[in-house]
């Protein structure tokens, strides 16, 4: 979907259309603490990202509206599109809130047939919901998102196999799927700047310095990648992470957007009609230390204040003044179907 948080918002709003819109935390006339949660495209051409501190983002731009995370509304929407999708495709796996993938590959003989069926997508999604996205049709799972991406918003791409090294070797590496800051920072040390270099490095060389993620990466690059689109009936744990645009040691800002970061958390847990026992914490400083840490409750829950107290008593020992956090996240898991819990009870 496209900036799926303030589409909706739009959507529900029409007369902030063609403003810039930023949903996150209350600017406070830039003197707000927090972080944006998503902006359209209106605002980002004033240079506002995810991430970026709010009160950055007023500095930046001052005229756009702001607005509160509303996690139910976007929750509804979401449901309603993911059930467009999975009419299109026997093979279907949701991807967080505002992604999926489907493999169509025993609906379409050709890629004109692939593409006449995700404009029928798009134009039901808009039709329906009012809503666009973008689409990306490749062979396998990492090069339909790749595409999806390539050309936003509203878009389509169409990579057939034999295209797909080429299209990504001028792509810079970061935009590798799961490619970090980090190790982004060690291929540059080794002067792979792009995804080309990357397929065309020495993969011995990649597996010395990374280990079997060295081998993944040069697969990616070569436009490889095996793995199936399928829903995940067992899901094992539920979680959201956030790298601040500039590593911070406001509390009260890393304490909203942990809790902002839980709200999403138990959005996909209602979603999944789950309720959960464990929840743990992810904090990485700006020296990449990182430290998780976890608790398992006495009862499950699917409860939002659950989880959000627990989230912060985990973090409290790691969030001090004296050291800046670059990355928060939190994580629910040890889950048991609330559908299944109601039939017992």
């Amino acid at each position: 979907m496209d900036h799926f948080f303030t589409a909706v918002e739009e959507r529900e709003h029409p007369e902030f259309r063609g403003r810039p819109v930023i949903v996150g935390a209350d600017p406070k006339e830039g003197k707000g603490r927090g972080v944006v949660s998503t902006c359209n495209y209106e605002a980002r051409k004033f240079g506002v990202r995810s991430g970026m501190p709010i009160s950055r983002a007023w500095k930046l731009c001052a005229q756009a509206v702001y607005l509160p995370v509303n996690y139910e509304l976007y929750r509804r929407a979401s449901t309603a599109i993911m059930n467009i999708l999975r009419k299109y495709s026997d093979h279907f796996e949701q991807w967080g809130i505002d992604e999926a993938f489907l493999d169509i590959t025993s609906n379409v003989k050709h890629p004109n047939e692939a593409q006449a069926t995700a404009y029928r997508m798009k134009k039901e999604i808009l039709r329906r919901e009012g809503l666009t996205c973008s689409v990306g049709i490749g062979p396998n799972k990492l090069v339909a998102k790749m595409a999806s991406d390539y050309q936003k918003p509203d878009g389509l791409t169409i990579i057939e196999k034999h295209e797909a090294k080429k299209f990504l070797a001028p792509l810079p590496v970061r935009n590798l799927l799961w490619v970090g800051r980090k190790t982004e920072q060690k291929l540059k040390s080794m002067n792979i700047k792009t995804i080309g270099d990357l397929a065309n490095y020495d993969p011995v060389i990649l597996s010395e310095n990374f280990g079997t993620i060295g081998t993944q990466l040069y697969l990616m690059a070569q436009g490889i990648d095996r793995s199936k689109v399928e829903e995940k009936g067992d899901v094992k744990s539920i979680s959201r992470e956030l790298t601040f645009q500039e590593d911070t040691g406001d509390q009260k800002a890393i304490f909203e957007a942990l809790d902002r970061l839980s709200k999403e958390v138990h959005s996909d847990v209602l979603q999944q009609k789950l309720l959960f026992r464990t929840v743990t914490v992810k904090i990485r400083y700006e020296n990449f230390e990182t430290h998780t840490h976890g608790k398992t409750l006495s009862l499950v829950s699917s409860r939002l204040s659950d989880l959000q107290k627990t989230a912060g008593r985990l973090a409290q020992d790691y969030v001090t003044p004296e050291r800046k956090i670059r990355l928060i996240g939190v994580r629910v898991s040890n889950f048991t179907s609330a559908e299944k819990q109601m039939t017992l009870v």
